[in-house]
């Protein structure tokens, strides 16, 4: 019982961590840069065999091998804490980080696109998880430029040695959401790339239906060339802290529509909670639009007695992760219909 009460805590809590960063953002002493040529600095790539391959049941089967689209997916804060992460920015060799990364965020994250397309998740110096909250404002925006430049400079080699013309689903969580809309921006918003953008799922940042020049929010389950977003809370909770409103976009990932009518929880085909072998839990939780939040109800599955936080931003994916496989699947497909239409 103990054991289970810790795994579901982590899986829902970052905890309160004590490392943070010692002293002002010095560039003299970030760690090197990655060389996106080395096979280890990416988390997942559609060349080697990694935790974003593997699925939880049998019956999800990855179509890596065959595929036309590629995912690039970029993970969320793991550098958040821990007894000696004292930088601004982590480094792409520490292998203890790597882990926690790898078993984390692109095995229950990255792995639901696996029945889309390639995944490729490329390791970068992400920021510290205290920049978020630093007063010292300057040297967070300076790691998190640091973090971007790492990501900037992984998708253009991607896009150079990997893609090969292949259209293009983007996923992210969190910070690496907060990079992804800055990559859409520098490389799709108004560029050729956007017409082999299949969609984005930019998950657990609030994203604003405008944000894009010509990208939109997705209103339908089939549309394409468009983004997805949410950040998930417990049902009837307010949160203070985040922002709020109708000018922020949110899809609801059981109906995939935008308005605030309920989705119950018949329509979760299968959320994961703390186990992922076998761990596809069907209805575990119904799901509304509320005023530019998701609205949840507590989820359901073995030892959720002992989930009382309101705040679900760790679980954005996995509660819905079968529906959002299914999406990612389906809008490839309309994609590629798509494009072979116009074509004729």
């Amino acid at each position: 019982m103990r054991k289970l009460i810790f795994l579901i805590t982590g899986f829902f809590f970052v905890g309160c961590l004590s490392s943070k960063p010692k002293g002002a953002f010095n560039a003299l002493s970030v760690p090197q840069a990655p060389d996106y040529s080395l096979s280890a600095n990416w988390a997942a790539a559609g060349f080697k065999e990694d935790p974003a391959d593997r699925t939880p049941r049998e019956d999800y089967i990855s179509i890596k091998g065959e595929s036309e689209i590629d995912v690039f997916f970029l993970h969320p804060t793991t550098y958040t804490g821990s007894k000696g992460e004292t930088e601004w920015n982590g480094s792409i060799d520490n292998m203890e980080l790597n882990t926690k990364t790898d078993e984390g965020a692109i095995l229950y994250q990255a792995s639901i696109f696996n029945g889309a397309g390639k995944v490729f998740a490329p390791r970068y110096r992400q920021a510290h998880y205290h920049s978020y909250f630093s007063k010292d404002t300057a040297s967070a925006k300076k790691a998190f430029n640091l973090a971007y430049q790492d990501v900037a400079s992984a998708f253009e080699y991607y896009l150079t040695n990997y893609n090969r013309g292949r259209p293009i689903i983007l996923a992210s969580h969190s910070q690496g959401t907060n990079h992804t809309i800055r990559l859409i921006k520098e490389y799709f918003d108004t560029k050729p790339l956007q017409e082999k953008l299949v969609a984005a799922y930019i998950v657990g940042m609030p994203v604003n239906k405008d944000t894009f020049q010509s990208i939109k929010p997705c209103q339908e389950e089939f549309d394409t060339g468009c983004f997805c977003s949410w950040r998930t809370f417990k049902a009837r909770h307010k949160p203070k802290k985040h922002p709020q409103g109708n000018h922020i976009a949110v899809i609801n990932p059981l109906s995939w529509e935008s308005n605030g009518k309920l989705a119950p929880k018949e329509l979760n085909i299968g959320g994961m909670a703390w186990k992922f072998d076998d761990g596809i839990i069907p209805e575990i939780n119904n799901a509304k639009v509320e005023n530019g939040i998701l609205w949840a109800s507590k989820p359901k599955f073995p030892g959720s007695i002992f989930l009382f936080r309101k705040n679900y931003h760790i679980a954005d994916f996995n509660l819905f992760y079968t529906n959002i496989r299914n999406n990612a699947k389906e809008r490839a497909a309309a994609y590629l219909l798509n494009q072979k239409t116009s074509e004729k």
